[in-house]
Order: C-alpha cells, then structure tokens, then sequence
C-alpha cells in the first residue's frame, strides 16, 4: 500500500492544482467577457444618441434596453426607477403616498375603477366611472396607466387638480386632491359565514399580515366561542413578503415548524425559515381556498397547510411562482428586483411553473411532476402551483365571462345602472334581478366574443388553406360554425348566476367599496359554500388529510 500511496498523493494535488488554474481562468474569462460586453454596450449607445436620424430620449432608450435583458430571464426580475419607488412602497409595506383609488385604461382614457374607503380620492369625491381627461392642466388622452399612475403619486400635503367626465354629467369637473399616506389593509373583512364558521380574507401579504390574521382569528374565537371552523381566503392574493408568509403559517402551526427553505447560486444566502411564536389556534378545522391569481406567499402558507396536513385546500390550482426576489440598490433612488433563490415548502418540493407562456406558466400534467409526501403521506406534486385537495371548477373563468370582464361589459353597464338604480342602502337586501335588461345593454353595444372552439376552427381554416384542403373539408366547417354559434347564443343564459354575481359585486363596491364587494361573494359564493358544507362534514374532513 506504502508504495501506490504517494503518487496518489501527488496525483491528487497536481488535479486539484490544475482544477484551482482552471476556474482561475474560467472566473477570469467571464469577468472579461462582462467588461467587453459592456464596453461595447456602453459604445453602441453612445452612438445612437449621436449619430440616430430622430432625436431621441437617452433614457427612455436605456430604459428599453434594461427591461429586455431583464425580460430574457423571468417575469419577476423588474428594473424599479426612482418614479416606481411609490409602487414598490405598496406591495412590501401596503402604503403608499397618492390619492389612494384603483385606475384602469379604458380605450383613450384611464378610469377611476374604485376609490379605496378614507382615501384622499374618496373624500373628495371621485366615483368609479370617472373618466381623467385632464392632470394639473394637461391632457391625460393615451396615457397608460403607468403613466398616470406616477403622476397621482407623490408627497403627502400636495396638491394634484384632475379634470374629469363623470357619466351622467354633461360638462367636464375639476376635482382638487390632496395626496397623503394611503394605507391599503390586508385583512379587509373578517366575520362569521354562519353560526358556526368563521372567515378571513388576506388580500396580500404586507407587513404585519401575520399579526393582523392573527388577532382576526383570536377576535372572531372570543365574540363566538362555538366556532367549529375558519375559511382562510387567499383567493387572488399575489404574494409579497416571505417573511409575513412564516408569520401567517405560524398562526395555525406550531412554533419550531419549517415553513420554508430558499436556495440559490450563492449559497451563503441559503436560509430555512422556521415559525417563531406560539400559535393562535393549531386545532380548529381549516380551509383554505385558493385560485390561479393566488402567487408566491399565498403558495408557501397553502403550499405548508397541505404538506403539514393542518386543513384542506378547496379552489383551483394557483399561479406556480415557487421563485424568491430581493432588490438591490444600483444608484440614483433605483432598484433591481431580482430572483436569487427557489423555494422549497415542508414535502421537500418546489411548486415553480417550469415553462410560461404569455408571462403565464404552462400548465403541467401531474404524471410529468414528481411526487412528494405530506406529512401523513399523501401524495403532493412539484411544479405548476399548488393543486387544492377539492377541486372546483369556476364559471368565472368561461370564455365568455373572462370577455365580459376583459372588455369592461361589467364595469360599464354597473356605472349606468347606479346612475338609474340612485343609492343602495341595505346591502343585506340587495339583489340584480333584470339580467334582460343586461342582455339589452350587449346588444346595444354590439357585443362579440370568439370562443376556443371558434378559435381552434380559425387555425384549422388556416392550415388547410396553407395544404389546398379547404375546399374538401370548407362545407363540413362551415356547419361546425353554425353549431358553434347557436350554442353562443346560449352562452350568456347559461352562465346567468356567475353574471349576476359579479354585476352584484360590482354595485356593492360603488356604494360600500372593498369591504362591499367581500361580503356580496360571501353571499353568493359556491366555494365557500363548499367550505361550510365540509367543516360541517368532520368525518369527510379528516378522509381528506388521511393518506387511506
């Protein structure tokens, strides 16, 4: 043995001398790639800016340039300027400084959609519906939102003048604003949903999201000792802090549980996040409902009640956004928001979409995603968000509704049935019951929306035009389209209750804002329905988390 023992020696040394010069080399051929690249960067933009035949914006160019490179590696890594900076205030601490309302474009315009309650937008009177023509004098025609978004930002005390065209109202309003600190809560509502279950809804995970569950659970325990259970709603909840995510997993686990692991190229950021408090509640029956805009936090605490089998998830899968952001300061008031690390829940799994389309991951089927286990075995899935242990499928997400929601059918017929309907005083009482009359308004403005079915068809007359087969196959096509639109035609019948549901929810919130349009889908809502037939089902409720 003494005899193979020192060449080996040497042998190993000599490799991992040459391994040390190899990354030597390696780490300073990138490093000179990086230099040159930017030298030749920096070069190429000087010589536009100088020599271009238009005149250009030097930083709106570079502003172009930053948003590709960062758009070529995922949708979460942003450039935030120094005019973003309000923005980013809102998701990380649910504050801003601005007048504190919803904007949207509608066609040349964008449209005040709802004033947040106790907001300077509010108070001086601005409805949804109003249309901003006009900021501090100048005209606000084919802005964006993001445009006029930054200009309603600013310093508390400061004043902004819109004018706007109100409908109903024949000549055009100048409204005075004051901008202060708008506060958006997270834990809008919480309440009962029957005598014997409780609600909460969190809309984004900002700072003190963990705290204010919190204490909406021990409230909503102390005014109904009888409680059996607690509906947790992360419906449309895109995220925010991981560590408000801990925070509200702690309120239903115990203290010491691992909620969550980040790992990344730099592996001195690696870090395990483990519940620090002692919970509120660790038995009370839970569900939580989930949907495909629930994101990022909202997966980690959904994604960790599965895994630790401490309630059942009802909804639809969620988004799949398994990546962690941090920003980092690169001059001038600006940030780079960036991924440095994937998330892993309790099971051991990532639920990261792999592939996006559009911005949007690509649905994965489940025999292409590896199997985990939860805690008492059952069987989880990585990849493509987290799939709720009840699957409900959603009338809400048919083309035709996603049309009517999309090209603003909804917001507009509701602003001119408030101007008819005047005030709604008892939102318990309320109820839309003229659909025809909704029906009346789509034809007038001669609504369209071109199904999947009708969109499949159109690719097929495409491609056999391309092949010299659409003259066999035209006449079979053009039945097809004829079936296709008399079933169109019942469409909207058909889908009559979801209308109805959002029409209802969309008056509350002119008349009682936020917390109007949550209890109008407490009301109408079949998930939560669902929800409260199965905390009532306890034996159906412990099958579900038992792995037989």
């Amino acid at each position: 043995m003494r005899i193979f023992n020192r060449p080996i020696r040497l042998f190993g040394f000599v490799a991992l001398a040459l391994l040390g010069v190899a990354t030597i080399n390696s780490d300073h051929n990138k490093y000179f790639e990086i230099s040159k690249n930017i030298e030749i960067f920096t070069n190429l933009y000087k010589e536009i800016n100088t020599y271009y035949v238009d005149d250009l914006d030097p930083a709106r160019l570079m502003r172009t340039g930053v948003d590709a490179m960062l758009e070529s590696l995922d949708p979460y890594t942003n450039y935030i300027s120094e005019s973003e900076i309000e923005g980013f205030r809102y998701i990380t601490d649910g504050k801003y400084n601005g007048i504190g309302a919803m904007i949207r474009k509608i066609e040349d315009y964008v449209t005040i959609t709802e004033p947040y309650e106790g907001c300077p937008a509010q108070k001086a009177g601005l409805k949804a519906g109003d249309v901003i023509l006009e900021v501090d004098g100048k005209s606000a025609k084919g802005k964006s939102t993001d445009d006029v978004s930054t200009i309603l930002k600013g310093f508390p005390g400061s004043e902004v003048v819109l004018t706007i065209r109100r409908p109903g109202e024949s000549d055009p309003l100048k409204i005075n604003l004051v901008r202060d600190e708008v506060v958006v809560p997270n834990v809008p509502y919480s309440g009962m949903v029957s005598n014997e279950v409780g609600y909460i809804a969190l809309t984004t995970f900002t700072r003190e999201a963990g705290r204010n569950v919190g204490k909406a659970l021990q409230d909503l325990k102390k005014a109904n000792p009888s409680m059996k259970g607690i509906i947790f709603d992360l419906r449309g909840n895109g995220g925010g802090l991981l560590t408000e995510a801990v925070n509200v997993s702690n309120v239903f686990v115990p203290k010491g549980e691992l909620v969550v692991t980040t790992k990344g190229k730099v592996t001195d950021w690696d870090r395990s996040f483990k519940t620090l408090n002692k919970s509120v509640d660790e038995q009370i029956p839970l569900v939580v409902l989930i949907d495909k805009g629930s994101a990022s936090a909202s997966e980690i605490v959904s994604g960790v009640i599965q895994d630790l089998d401490r309630g059942v998830l009802i909804g639809q899968r969620s988004y799949g956004k398994g990546l962690v952001q941090n920003t980092r300061d690169v001059g001038y008031n600006s940030k780079v928001k960036m991924t440095t690390a994937k998330y892993y829940i309790p099971s051991g799994r990532c639920i990261q979409g792999v592939s996006y389309e559009d911005g949007i991951p690509k649905d994965i089927p489940d025999s292409l995603r590896a199997e985990f286990k939860t805690r008492k075995g059952r069987v989880v899935r990585d990849g493509g968000g987290v799939k709720p242990d009840l699957v409900l499928n959603r009338g809400s997400d048919a083309t035709i509704v996603q049309d009517l929601l999309r090209n603003n059918y909804i917001f507009d017929y509701v602003t001119e049935y408030c101007l008819k309907k005047g005030e709604v005083t008892d939102l318990a009482q309320f109820r839309f019951t003229d659909f025809q009359d909704f029906v009346r308004f789509l034809d007038g403005r001669g609504f369209e929306y071109e199904s999947r079915s009708e969109r499949v068809l159109s690719k097929l007359k495409s491609e056999a035009k391309k092949e010299d087969l659409l003259s066999n196959i035209e006449a079979d096509i053009k039945a097809i389209e004829k079936k296709i639109q008399g079933n169109k035609d019942e469409e909207l019948r058909k889908y009559e209750a979801t209308i109805v549901d959002l029409l209802e929810k969309e008056v509350a919130s002119r008349y009682f804002y936020q917390k109007g349009r949550i209890q109008l889908r407490l009301r109408n809502d079949d998930e939560i329905k669902e929800a409260i037939r199965l905390i009532n089902a306890p034996t159906e409720y412990e099958q579900l988390l038992s792995a037989n």
